[in-house]
């Protein structure tokens, strides 16, 4: 019988890209051709079980851009190829990066219409839940919509915010922004609501979830709000926030965010399960889910 220590040898590294040269930006190589034909199946299994869930889930402009950007061919996406049609559409490219980068280089990157997509795939034993964005949450959850122009100018808008919000030391706040909309955003679509997060889209349980379950909140957008709300990273979200359109969400985050951090210095902070006077109720969540289990916050505060 092996050793632990012979296993902890054989067992694969959970990315292999960690270790990659990285440019000062942080970019690396992606090195397309050496996917193996495990990782390009596992691309593949991932992507049809993720498109069957989300007919009727998705908004429209998300679903026309998986086909527009053509992320149905079959294996991982190589990024510069696909880079070259998403510029053609929106002036965004995808650029390979080994994993998180830090955060001045992260909005840097958006501000400069760059979005850093982690190159690694997840490993078969982790193709349900992965703690740390791998190429699938960043390509198939985010790259789309960069080719709706509404909502890439507010990305782009959101890096530039970035930068602001590190030197007010208000990036906590921010960061909350980009986790009830990039990552976990829901959106009115001719009456009905629909999934535009990233998170819930490269997440085929949270896409039933998110909408389905009657255990969350869901709670009409607002931007101060919003700033004020905690979040859960390690489960289902117990709110979710519905924007009306992104040329909603793009006006409000068009707005000088000055007097709005002046007043988040004093504000408390609201937690995911509360509802809070002023809130517009979509629908009122019953947490059954959420009751009897423990849930950790972590980093914001």
């Amino acid at each position: 019988m092996a050793t632990q220590a012979a296993r902890r040898v054989e067992e694969p590294a959970k990315n292999r890209y960690e270790n990659a040269p990285k440019n000062p930006d942080f970019t690396i190589d992606q090195d397309w051709n050496s996917y193996s034909a495990d990782e390009h199946g596992r691309w593949d299994r991932l992507f049809a079980r993720s498109r069957k869930v989300l007919q009727g889930r998705a908004c429209a402009d998300f679903l026309a851009a998986v086909k527009a950007l053509k992320l149905s061919e079959s294996g991982v996406p190589d990024m510069e190829r696909l880079s070259d049609r998403l510029e053609k559409i929106s002036g965004w490219r995808v650029v390979p990066v080994a994993g998180l980068v830090p955060d001045d280089v992260f909005f840097d990157h958006l501000a400069n219409k760059r979005f850093p997509a982690g190159a690694f795939i997840r490993s078969e034993k982790e193709m349900e839940y992965l703690e740390e964005p791998d190429i699938f949450h960043d390509i198939f959850g985010h790259v789309p919509l960069l080719a709706n122009p509404v909502y890439s100018d507010f990305i782009q808008a959101y890096g530039q915010g970035g930068q602001r919000a590190l030197r007010l030391g208000r990036l906590a706040n921010l960061a909350r922004l980009y986790w009830y909309t990039v990552e976990f955003g829901l959106i009115r679509e001719k009456g009905e609501l629909r999934i535009f997060g990233a998170g819930i889209m490269s997440s085929t349980a949270e896409s039933v979830f998110a909408l389905d379950d009657p255990s969350p909140h869901r709670v009409a957008f607002d931007l101060e709000r919003v700033m004020r709300t905690s979040y859960i990273i390690d489960d289902f979200q117990k709110i979710y926030f519905v924007i009306d359109s992104f040329e909603q969400l793009l006006k409000d985050c068009y707005a000088d965010f000055g007097p709005l951090y002046a007043r988040l210095e004093n504000a408390s902070t609201i937690e995911p399960h509360e509802l809070v006077p002023g809130d517009r109720v979509l629908s009122r969540g019953t947490l059954n889910y959420f009751k009897g289990k423990e849930h950790k916050a972590a980093g914001n505060g």
